[in-house]
């Protein structure tokens, strides 16, 4: 299928933008009606666009009708909440889709790891039209936390690591990298992540803030990626097993290899 794509963000897949001076605006975030929803690691989201305009944030095509993730409708008590960061997400001028400030607890590195996955921002996406991709504007200042993109899963040496302080703005194509975010803490994590579609319009806010995909990932140690592929192998294989187990309708054997 042939889609509109940002041409920088079809490059290689993410566009770094000029940092936001985000200790300017006040911490909206903190006035949002977060709801539970599992995502990559433990996790809540405050959504400021729903389906229908409720308070949730279900994908758009589990609605009747069913649709792609665009046309989001703004939860009037969320924005009436948090002015500042929904004219941030409606800056562009892009058809906006899912838009929320996701909570992130502290995590692992190996954590981060397991919990990558792509988004399906695409589903049911008509021919001809915008590709969707994701902003994420990290809201905490998180200097030693990481937005991690693999383009295989299952590859470190595909694995790009950007850094997340105050007021970082990344576009990223979620649906082409397994991606998680790693935040090393102490405090949760707050970003706001918008679905935007491709365009013109897009095209012209990454100008406005001198997008590049440019990067140099900072240094990892070599151990610390070993161990955390071997843990995301044995969490699998272990994950598999009791799949096969319940399937098979046997109790899993809850015993360590040791005993």
């Amino acid at each position: 299928m042939s889609y509109i794509k940002s041409s920088l963000i079809d490059e290689k897949g993410f566009v770094i933008l000029d940092p936001y001076d985000q200790a300017q605006d006040p911490q909206e975030w903190t006035d949002l009606q977060f709801v539970d929803w599992k995502s990559s690691g433990i996790t809540r989201f405050a959504p400021l666009t729903s389906a229908a305009g409720d308070l949730e944030v279900n994908g758009f095509w589990n609605y009747t009708p069913p649709r792609t993730d665009k046309d989001g409708v703004w939860i009037e008590s969320q924005v009436s909440a948090a002015p500042r960061l929904t004219a941030r997400a409606q800056e562009p001028g892009a058809n906006v889709g899912r838009c929320r400030v996701i909570e992130l607890q502290p995590n692992e590195y190996a954590n981060t790891i397991y919990n990558l996955h792509q988004d399906d921002n695409n589903r049911l996406n008509p021919d001809g039209s915008g590709w969707i991709v994701r902003a994420f504007f990290n809201l905490s200042d998180d200097p030693d936390s990481f937005m991690t993109l693999r383009e295989d899963r299952f590859d470190p040496s595909t694995e790009i690591r950007i850094p997340l302080p105050a007021g970082s703005q990344i576009i990223v194509d979620t649906q082409r990298f397994w991606h998680a975010v790693w935040h090393k803490g102490p405090e949760p994590r707050y970003s706001l992540i918008t679905s935007w579609e491709s365009g013109p319009a897009l095209d012209k806010y990454i100008e406005k803030h001198h997008g590049r995909n440019d990067h140099e990932n900072p240094h990892l140690d070599q151990q610390l990626i070993d161990d955390a592929q071997a843990s995301v192998q044995r969490r699998l294989a272990e994950r598999s097993l009791a799949v096969a187990e319940r399937s098979s309708g046997r109790a899993p054997d809850r015993r360590s290899p040791e005993e």
